[in-house]
C-alpha cells in the first residue's frame, strides 16, 4: 500500500497498530462528548442539587377510623332523620345572593333572626327579622301546595306580597335587571342595591326550607318498586372543621355516596337524588343533592353540627344547614340557636301555614304574571 511521503505515521498510530484518519477523528469526538457530559453533570449537581434530592411536602391527613356500612344501613340512616314530623325553633339565617355570578359577584346579607315552623308534608311558616331591634324583614308560608311571601324591607315601592304555586317554575323577580347591572370591570353599580335585595327576598320559596330541614325519606318500593340505589366511595379534601382544629388545616374525609336512580329506557336510568354520608366515627348524612329531568342540580344541602334536639334530647339532628339553589341563584345558612329548646313532633293546625296580606302590600300573583 502506498502513502503520501509527507504523512507522518506517528500521528495516526497507537502503539504499533495503524488507524485510518476517520477513525481517529471519531474517537476524538467521542472523548470530547463524554468530557462535555461529565462537566454538565457536575455543573447541574453543583447548581441545582434540589433536582436530585427528595423533598418532604405536607398533604392532608386522612381522617380515621372510617366505618363500613352497606346500602341498607345508609337507607336506614336517611329514614331515621325522616321520622321527624315537625320542628319549631329560633334560628339564625344568613342569605347569599349570587345573581351577579355572571359578573363575579355575590352579595352576602347580614345574619338575621328567624322563627320557623316545619311540618310534613311540605308545610312551613317562617318569620325573618333584624337582630336586636326585632324589625320584621319578611314572612313566608306554604301549605304544601301554594306559598306566600311578604317583604317588608325597603321603600314603599319595593315592598310586596308574592304568592304562587309550589310546583310551578317562575322567573326570578327583578332578576333581569339585577343580572344586567354590571359595568365593564365586573363590579356592580350601587344605585339598585335596595331593589336587588328585595328581589332576592322575593325569590325565596318557603317549600325549599321544608325539603332542606325535614329530610325526605327514601323508599325503594316507591314508583312501583323501580327505584334503584347504587353505593360508591369518595374522598374529599376539605377544611378541618373539628373543634380545636388549627386554622387553615385541611384533611381528607371519607364518604359513602348513595345515588337514587329511576329506570327509564332500556339500559338507562335518571339520577333523582345523591346522598353523601360521612364515615368518620359515625355514619352521618352530610349532604343531599337533588336533580331535575335534565340531570341539572336543583338543590344542594349540607348538614353539619349534629346535636340533641328537643325536650329530653331524644333526637340527634343537624343544627346547621346550608341550602344552595344554583338555578335560583341564592344560598341560605340556617342555624338553630338552641336545639334543646326546639319543639319536635308537635301537631300544628293548617291555618298556621297560610299567610295573609294584613299590611296591604302590593300583591304579585305569579300565576297571573
Amino acid at each position: 500500500m502506498l502513502f503520501p511521503t509527507r504523512l507522518r505515521l506517528s500521528s495516526i498510530t497507537v502503539g504499533s497498530r495503524f488507524r485510518p484518519p476517520t477513525i481517529v477523528a471519531a474517537a476524538a469526538a467521542g472523548r470530547r462528548l463524554c468530557l462535555g457530559l461529565l462537566i454538565a453533570v457536575v455543573l447541574l449537581g453543583a447548581g441545582g442539587c434540589s433536582r436530585f434530592v427528595k423533598q418532604q411536602v405536607t398533604v392532608p391527613a386522612q381522617l380515621s377510623p372510617l366505618l363500613d356500612a352497606d346500602t341498607n344501613q345508609l337507607l336506614d340512616e336517611v329514614n331515621r332523620l325522616s321520622q321527624v314530623r315537625s320542628l319549631r325553633g329560633k334560628i339564625d339565617v344568613q342569605f347569599l345572593d349570587s345573581s351577579f355570578a355572571r359578573c363575579g359577584i355575590a352579595e352576602k346579607y347580614r345574619t338575621a333572626e328567624g322563627d320557623v315552623i316545619l311540618q310534613r308534608p311540605g308545610q312551613v311558616y317562617l318569620t325573618i327579622q333584624a337582630p336586636f331591634v326585632g324589625t320584621k324583614i319578611a314572612e313566608m308560608a306554604s301549605n304544601g301546595e301554594r306559598f306566600e311571601v311578604a317583604v317588608y324591607q325597603g321603600d314603599e315601592k319595593y315592598r310586596r306580597f308574592v304568592k304562587g304555586t309550589n310546583k310551578a317554575n317562575y322567573k326570578r323577580l327583578e332578576g333581569a335587571a339585577a343580572e344586567a347591572d354590571c359595568d365593564d370591570n365586573g363590579k356592580k353599580k350601587s344605585a339598585m342595591a335596595q331593589q336587588r335585595q328585595v328581589g332576592a327576598l322575593s325569590g325565596l320559596r318557603p317549600q325549599h326550607f321544608t325539603d332542606a330541614l325535614l329530610v325526605p325519606p327514601v323508599a325503594p318500593s316507591a314508583n312501583g318498586g323501580n327505584l334503584l340505589y347504587a353505593k360508591s366511595e369518595a374522598f374529599v379534601e376539605e377544611p378541618d372543621d373539628r373543634p380545636g382544629a388549627k386554622k387553615g388545616i385541611r384533611i381528607l374525609r371519607g364518604y359513602y355516596v348513595l345515588d337514587e336512580l329511576a329506570p327509564e329506557a332500556t339500559g338507562r336510568a335518571r339520577l333523582l337524588r345523591r346522598f353523601w354520608f360521612d364515615r368518620f366515627i359515625a355514619i352521618r348524612l352530610a349532604r343531599l343533592q337533588n336533580f331535575d329531568e335534565r340531570g341539572q342540580l336543583t338543590t344542594d344541602v349540607i348538614y353539619k353540627n349534629a346535636q340533641r334536639f328537643g325536650e329530653g334530647a331524644n333526637y340527634m339532628l343537624p343544627a346547621s344547614i346550608e341550602l344552595t339553589r344554583p338555578q335560583d341563584r341564592y344560598s341560605l345558612r340556617v342555624t338553630y340557636q338552641t336545639p334543646e329548646s326546639v319543639r319536635v313532633d308537635q301537631n300544628w293546625p293548617t291555618e298556621t301555614f297560610v299567610l295573609e296580606n294584613k299590611s296591604n302590600l302590593q300583591e304579585v300573583d305569579l300565576d297571573k304574571e
